[in-house]
Formats: C-alpha cells, structure tokens, sequence
C-alpha cells in the first residue's frame, strides 16, 4: 500500500527551505544605506547580495526592500523581518558558547554593556564575588551609549546592559540598579572656579558642554531643565556621548557643564572642578540592569545576573543612591 505524502503547511516549508544566508545577507541591507554598501561589508559581487534579496523576496512573497527611484528603505514586510532575522542571528551566535560549557563547573562568557558614567559599588562588589565564585568565566565590558546598550541586549549580542533608560521596551525586563544625582561643573580656568556664595543667576549666559543625550525629549531631560533653570540657554559647545569626554572638556574651560556628583567629587577633591550651583535639588537619574528575557543565556551570564538581581532585592535604595 502507498501511503500518501502529506502537503506540508506553508510555515512548515519555509522553515524547511528558508536559507540563514539569505536571512544574514538581509540584515546587512537593512544596515545599510544601499545594495552597493551592503555588498562591500558582505565582501560579494552586488548581483550576488540583489539576487540573494529577491530570493528571499520570492521564497516570502513579500516585496522587501523599496529600491524605486531616490529611495532605499524596508517596507512594512521589510521591517518586521528585519526585527525577527536579528532575534534568530542573536540565538545563532550563542550557540557555541552554549555548547562549550556542558560541564559541572560555570564557565563561559559574560559580555556588558554599559554606559560611560557607570560608577556603582554594588556593580564592582557584584563583579568581584562572581569572579571568586567562577574564576573560570571570563567577561568582556563594552561602554557605549544607552541606546547601543540596549540595542546589543535586544539583539542579543550583549549579556546584559547597565545604562539610562528613555522609553521601556516590553520586551525586555529592566531593575534599578542605582540612583544617581547630576551637578554643573566648571574647570580650573574658567571665571566662576574657586567662588564661594554663587546663585544659579551666576551662570547666565555662560557657554556649556553636555552629554548628547542632554536634551528635553531624551534621557537627560532633567540636567536639561537645570541648564535651563539657569539661564544658560542652549548654548553648548561641545557634546560627547561619553563621561570622560564631557570631563575633558569641562576641566578644559571650554564651558560649564552636567556630571554625576559622586563621580566628579574626586576631581573636586583635586582641584580639578569646582561644583556649581544648585547645591540642592539636583535632578536625579536612575540607573537600569536590562536584559533580554528571550535570550538563551549560560551558566556564566545567569550567575552574574543573578549576583546582581540579589543585590538589587537585598540592598535598600537608600543605599544604592550616590551624590
């Protein structure tokens, strides 16, 4: 007797058929800017990579990539790929460190994201007890801006990503890591350093530096309002995404400008920075642990995350509040 083949179901053939290349060589095009772009960071001939995106257009049945006249940009079907592709690559890059610690002892490795002000004492003893606990894990910690952070976590190319937090993506789950209390700043050759009894109507006018973040409709709209608050206006003259920048540049006297306290408070101490006004009151920003509850972590990543999230439970905000 002949036993009839059962017709698979549409999803049932695409993931049969459905190449990762052609899944690889679409993210590369929706990175960049044009087939040509994408053509040269893939290292192929560009009818390879515009072959390889009608494949999959075709395997799909949905146009992809607008390429009219002028234009290069996912459409709708384009941008909803794109977000899934980036999930399956980010489980797929994984694989291997996960096949590597099938063993008794944690091992593996543990990559951070975190953003350039990160000073916290619960995050370095939380390093130190992991690292007794499992010499054998390595780590690896990337400073960049909040928003890369957070997009390595939602890609799953970070372990986790401590950092500021604009908008919250319910994907992703976020605590509290510490609180923190922003000052303005001056540098040793600046006209307000070394004076006492100053009022925020001392800085009117003055020239600043910022974070570039530092503005009303991103994560340091606070240190925004105090700039403000001050008459300073929007007269920055240098910005930097990271801390040690922003502190060049106001040890520099290039203008006045926003560091966390307890962070500057050593260059104070120094003689490096005098502390401006407001002396109360300062805007307070909370500082996130993010982390990507879809991501397949190992033994290494779970442990510290742990170590963290135990802290977080145990130690009273009070606590974890500087400045």
């Amino acid at each position: 007797m002949v036993i009839a083949a059962i017709p698979l179901q549409p999803s049932e053939r695409l993931v049969r058929e459905l190449d990762w290349n052609l899944l690889r060589t679409f993210i590369v095009l929706a990175e960049s800017r044009s087939v040509t772009e994408a053509a040269q960071k893939l290292r192929l001939a560009q009818p390879s990579v515009s072959t390889a995106l009608k494949r999959l257009e075709d395997r799909l049945g949905r146009k992809l990539v607008d390429r009219s006249p002028g234009r290069y940009g996912l459409t709708q079907a384009g941008e909803l790929l794109y977000r899934e592709a980036v999930d399956i690559q980010g489980s797929i890059f994984r694989l291997t460190t996960l096949m590597r610690e099938v063993t008794d002892e944690v091992q593996g490795h543990v990559k951070i994201a975190v953003a350039s002000h990160v000073i916290c004492p619960v995050f370095d003893e939380a390093l130190t007890h992991f690292h007794a606990l499992h010499p054998k894990a390595t780590l690896s910690i990337d400073v960049d801006t909040s928003r890369e952070a957070i997009a390595a976590v939602t890609a799953r190319s970070a372990s986790f990503a401590i950092c500021l937090v604009k908008e919250r993506n319910p994907k992703l789950e976020y605590r509290r890591l510490y609180r923190e209390f922003f000052g303005l700043f001056c540098g040793p050759s600046h006209p307000l350093f070394g004076k006492t009894n100053l009022t925020r109507r001392d800085l009117a006018g003055h020239s600043s530096v910022s974070f570039e973040t530092d503005r009303l409709h991103d994560v340091l709209k606070p240190v925004t309002l105090m700039r403000a608050a001050a008459d300073m206006g929007d007269r920055i003259v240098g910005t930097s995404s990271h801390l040690e920048e922003v502190r060049r540049m106001i040890i520099a006297g290039i203008g006045i400008g926003p560091l966390p306290v307890h962070v500057a408070q050593r260059d104070v101490d120094a003689g490096l920075l005098w502390h401006l006004p407001p002396y109360d009151k300062m805007p307070e920003i909370d500082v996130h642990v993010v982390w990507n509850p879809r991501a397949k972590l190992n033994r290494a990543e779970e442990s510290l995350l742990q170590e963290l999230m135990d802290r977080i439970e145990t130690i009273p905000i009070e606590e974890r509040t500087y400045g």
